[in-house]
């Protein structure tokens, strides 16, 4: 990889850690599900004129858009905003990894090997770890929405494989516009007219700020990097990047935020980093459908998993 490539891969995993920072400045000015909402709207527009038609089945483009987009999404927003720290948030949601392996196995008959299975064991053995650190000081159930958002990214993943779509930066652009109305209509019934109303009145730059980045740097600029990456080097290059988001996530955290990161967070994240990447790199045994290779796991911003090249993806 040129030394430019790799300053990319390294600038993008820090965008993507720097953005659950930038959610959690975003929080103090929005309730979570219309921040959301408004994230993808600004994701979407004017992006959508840009890339053309779609080029994937709707069925896909309106499924992994519930799925990513609100389910996870909507869970990591109001699980932050419920208390869960930004650093933590980012070093939990890579237990993806072991959900995309288990619906893999379930819905594409890929069947883990050994030492993936301990790579989930030991990711696992993670999260049990910030649980326990969690619980000593912040809200368990934020936390366990964090875990519902990783199993819905997890879903994600698959569905994103299944629709293997030609060109991933078209594929979630015209994701992004699914999710706009369900969040508003969510945002209306639990966060209130008046709440959101008084939100928009009240939008300052800062506000605006937090919008561009999470929409257009974090989503834009870090998704077509990541899959302009995928197109000029093997996934297994391009991939261990991604595990640098937690570093650069909690980091950020600490630095702008002030949040500590105990010797117990520490000890999460190595178990928990560790595992997913023997859960990403080990190889998979193959049953009688052919499907893709693993790959590289989803954007840890939470945007969808870029497929790798067509002549990378078939075995």
């Amino acid at each position: 990889m040129r030394p430019s490539h790799l300053f990319l891969a390294v600038l993008v995993a820090a965008v993507w850690g720097v953005n659950f920072t930038v959610i959690e400045i975003g929080l103090d000015h929005f309730p979570p599900l219309l921040f959301s909402a408004l994230r993808f709207l600004a994701a979407a527009l004017p992006a959508v004129f840009l890339v053309g038609r779609p080029k994937a089945a709707w069925k896909w483009i309106v499924a992994v858009g519930l799925v990513l987009g609100v389910a996870k999404f909507g869970l990591v927003f109001v699980g932050m905003d419920a208390g869960m720290p930004a650093g933590l948030s980012s070093l939990v949601l890579q237990v993806q990894a072991v959900f995309t392996a288990v619906i893999a196995a379930v819905m594409l008959g890929e069947r883990p090997t050994g030492l993936k299975v301990l790579g989930m064991a030991v990711a696992l053995a993670g999260i049990g770890v910030a649980a326990v650190d969690e619980g000593a000081s912040g809200p368990l159930g934020a936390f366990a929405m964090v875990i519902g958002a990783a199993a819905a990214w997890g879903l994600s993943n698959v569905l994103t494989r299944k629709a293997s779509p030609p060109d991933a930066l078209n594929f979630m652009v015209w994701v992004s516009t699914v999710p706009v109305l369900p969040l508003l209509a969510l945002s209306l019934l639990t966060e209130g007219p008046s709440r959101d109303l008084a939100a928009l009145r009240g939008l300052d730059w800062q506000g605006a700020g937090t919008i561009v980045f999470v929409a257009w740097v974090s989503t834009v600029f870090g998704f077509g990097a990541w899959g302009w990456l995928l197109h000029r080097h093997p996934a297994s290059t391009v991939a261990p990047f991604s595990l640098l988001v937690p570093v650069f996530g909690m980091s950020s955290a600490a630095l702008f935020l002030g949040e500590s990161v105990t010797p117990l967070r520490w000890c999460a994240a190595a178990l928990l980093v560790g595992g997913v990447a023997l859960t990403t790199f080990a190889p998979v045994r193959r049953g009688r459908t052919r499907v893709l290779p693993d790959g590289v796991p989803a954007d840890p911003a939470g945007v969808g998993r870029p497929p790798a090249r067509a002549e990378e993806s078939v075995r």
